[in-house]
């Protein structure tokens, strides 16, 4: 009977240590060549994370940035397995990727060069910065001024207003960046030579022409959604608050969707706007626990500030994840409205 017992335990016990070992396989972080651990499994995007290390971007930054390579690692590994199959042969998705990976560099101001796009007359901002300026673009400042002085909104609808019109900037830039890659890419094809190779480059540019031209679109409705609400104010029965989450409607009202599906996604939309809520509160811990630690570390007490080193890569840890599971939900929500009826390319 002991002997049965102590059988029992063993397979347990070799049981349980499978079971950690299996889990700590699954969730290993990569290696590279030299068996170091990296953060990613594409040396472009460990590159690019260690060189944001060290620029020391703001701690919301980082964790916005760690989100978006996540995102781009995931969409290339995806490309890798489709190409291997033989498929995207006309290399529309590869150009696509290339194409995210550039926005990325641009957002994040890795991209080897001084920011101008914002004072570039051929941009979609044609003006010198002057004090005072909210957003940098005369037509969003001038509204905003609008909104603050009319009245009509509560303080807490002038956030989630302030939210939408900065979102808007985002998406302007976004725009600013995609063109400067259109710019390049024609530039490299007034050059080419061999007619075949002519013929692709031809078709990826199509298709860079075709997402700055739903760009524009998506702007100017994004725009005119703006102007209305300032002139108007929020109706009682608005649906959502977060800036993404309306463009997610906005678009889902325009598209061929049924009015179950509607309703369905409508539903699924109220699920994401809490995933972004929660994101957005981890990000304001995440800063307040920077401030703090900054605040420990130049009083030097070594217990306090490893107490709050812990607290700090927690929350960042955290915030990163939570961001991957918001960009990947926002993606795939924009992928199922893209499906039903409309071309529209998200970052």
């Amino acid at each position: 009977m002991k002997m049965q017992i102590l059988i029992l335990l063993a397979l347990f016990v070799v049981g349980a240590m499978g079971g950690k070992y299996s889990k700590e396989l699954n969730e290993q972080k990569a290696s590279d060549k030299n068996n170091n651990q990296v953060e990613f499994r594409i040396a472009k995007l460990n590159q690019v994370w260690e060189k944001a290390i060290r620029m020391q971007l703001a701690p919301v930054r980082l964790s916005e940035l760690h989100s978006d390579l996540k995102i781009q690692e995931k969409d290339e590994l995806q490309w890798k397995k489709l190409k291997a199959e033989g498929m995207d042969e006309d290399g529309e998705r590869e150009a696509k990727l290339r194409r995210n990976f550039n926005i990325i560099l641009a957002k994040y101001g890795m991209d080897g060069k001084k920011d101008t796009r914002t004072l570039d007359s051929n941009r979609l901002k044609d003006h010198d910065v002057k004090e005072g300026d909210t957003f940098d673009d005369p037509k969003l400042d001038k509204l905003w001024n609008k909104a603050k002085t009319s009245g009509k909104f509560s303080d807490e609808e002038l956030q989630t207003l302030q939210r939408e019109f900065q979102h808007h900037k985002d998406k302007i830039n976004e725009y600013n960046i995609v063109m400067d890659t259109v710019s390049r890419t024609e530039e490299i094809h007034k050059n080419v030579i061999s007619p075949l190779e002519g013929d692709m480059k031809e078709h990826v540019l199509h298709q860079k022409h075709s997402d700055l031209k739903q760009r524009m679109r998506n702007l100017n409705q994004g725009f005119e959604r703006l102007r209305k609400i300032t002139h108007e104010g929020y109706s009682a029965d608005s649906e959502f608050k977060e800036p993404r989450v309306i463009e997610l409607w906005e678009m889902a009202k325009r598209s061929n969707l049924s009015e179950d599906e509607l309703d369905s996604l409508k539903e699924e939309l109220g699920h994401f706007e809490t995933k972004v809520e929660k994101h957005q509160h981890y990000q304001e811990q995440l800063e307040l626990s920077h401030q703090k630690l900054k605040h420990v570390e130049a009083l030097g007490d070594k217990d306090h500030i490893m107490r709050n080193k812990e607290k700090y890569n927690t929350l960042a840890e955290k915030a990163r994840e939570m961001g991957y599971k918001m960009k990947k939900h926002l993606q795939d929500l924009t992928n199922k409205i893209s499906r039903n009826g409309l071309q529209h390319n998200e970052l």
